[in-house]
């Protein structure tokens, strides 16, 4: 996998290597939480995204001391290298890893290829689960380089920082506000950010969900503009989808200038006083 910018990707011959290296933890967050107690990569961590990663109250996620004690409760420490992976094509795995990313952790892989593909692939899984101690992890200040909030979105349309969104092209059009099943968490418009260019976040993935190669990744978000040198906004739903385009192209192709706006449509498709575009 050295045909990217960064060392970030692990296959499942290297993670079924090092299941027993103390040195790992190894983390599943999945869109359907319920999928780890059924089975899970032998000493995988199992984060459920809404509950453990998430602030209620706030309508956020989680501060740096209450990360860095979620962490720290699980048996993860500052010193452990975290390997991560999900279902949906890694959706809530990548998200994770932005997030870890943006309260410093920089030892953190991704599986090349979800959950589903390991189970496929007919290798270990284990419904126990694990027993680590309780260690300290401490969480850096948010990394504003790599998150966009609304505001900073606002200031971007008409400008050279280029937006992606990642969603499907019928949510881009506002044919539909959410994809089906979620109709419950939709906005309350449909469309997109003017200027917006429309990069469905599976395009950057094959068939099994693993990512497709340095050299097609950079033929398909240049194509769309986004490998110029100017600033990128990522963003889709909820966050997730877009974090999963971050990690292509902040950590697969190095362009440095990649924030994900998380708060994305649920956020702005329900904000007073700001634009939206319909249509293709």
């Amino acid at each position: 996998m050295s045909d990217y910018a960064k060392d970030v990707l692990v296959d499942a011959n290297w993670l079924s290597e090092h299941l027993n290296d103390e040195s790992i933890r190894i983390v599943e967050v999945d869109e359907n939480p319920a999928l780890y107690a059924e089975a899970h990569i032998p000493g995988a961590i199992g984060f459920d995204w809404q509950k453990d990663l998430q602030d209620s109250v706030r309508r956020d996620f989680l501060g740096p001391q209450a990360f860095g004690g979620l962490l720290g409760s699980r048996g993860i420490s500052n010193e452990h290298t975290i390997v991560l992976y999900g279902d949906r094509n890694n959706w809530f795995a990548a998200y994770t890893y932005w997030y870890l990313k943006y309260y410093g952790h920089e030892e953190v892989l991704l599986l090349n290829g979800p959950r589903e593909k390991w189970i496929a692939d007919g290798l270990a899984t284990s419904a126990e689960l694990p027993g680590y101690a309780p260690v300290s992890f401490t969480a850096q200040p948010g990394e504003d380089a790599i998150r966009a909030r609304r505001e900073e979105v606002l200031e971007a349309i008409d400008t050279p920082t280029r937006l992606v969104d990642v969603r499907s092209p019928a949510e881009f059009a506002g044919e539909i506000i959410s994809p089906s099943g979620y109709e419950q968490e939709g906005a309350q418009r449909g469309g997109h950010i003017p200027g917006a260019a429309s990069v469905p976040w599976s395009q950057a993935v094959e068939e099994d969900g693993t990512f497709k190669s340095a050299q097609e990744l950079r033929e398909l978000y240049s194509s769309k503009g986004l490998l110029n040198g100017e600033p990128v906004i990522a963003y889709c739903r909820i966050g997730e989808r877009s974090a999963h385009t971050w990690f292509v192209l902040h950590e697969l192709l190095g362009h440095e200038q990649v924030k994900n706006y998380d708060g994305s449509w649920t956020e702005w498709g329900s904000l007073v006083g700001v634009p939206v575009e319909t249509g293709a």
